[in-house]
């Protein structure tokens, strides 16, 4: 797997600047190896989503340090090419995730606390 210091490396062939000026980013992308440490990391910010998660987070731009001002979605979307060659959607990872049992286990909970769903006391007279 790259390391973010190589996906900013080659930020600065693309787009100029320096290393400093895209590390943030990509080390955002992969943050979540500390999750998980093989490919399945990616499925948390790998995707569509993630790079606009990552707009959010570092603002619509990024201003390197040569005064060059572009976008951040263009290092979120090549990060996420080198590592997968195309950018999937969350659908897509979500897709080839094998359901398990426990996943789908859910107590219905509605009864217990929604007073207007509970069956009314009848005292017998």
């Amino acid at each position: 797997m790259a390391h973010p210091y190589h996906h900013a490396l080659s930020s600065v062939q693309k787009w100029g600047g320096t290393v400093d000026d895209y590390l943030a980013v990509h080390s955002w992308f992969d943050q979540s190896k500390e999750i998980t440490a093989d490919f399945r990391h990616r499925a948390l910010r790998h995707h569509a989503e993630g790079i606009f998660m990552a707009e959010t987070i570092f603002g619509q731009t990024l201003t390197l340090s040569t005064g060059r001002i572009i976008p951040t979605r263009w290092v979120g979307e090549q990060h996420v090419r080198e590592d997968l060659g195309f950018i999937p959607s969350f659908a897509d990872w979500v897709k080839a995730i094998r359901p398990e049992p426990w996943m789908g286990r859910t107590e219905r909970i509605e009864a217990r606390v929604d007073p207007h769903l509970v069956s009314p006391v009848v005292e017998v007279t």
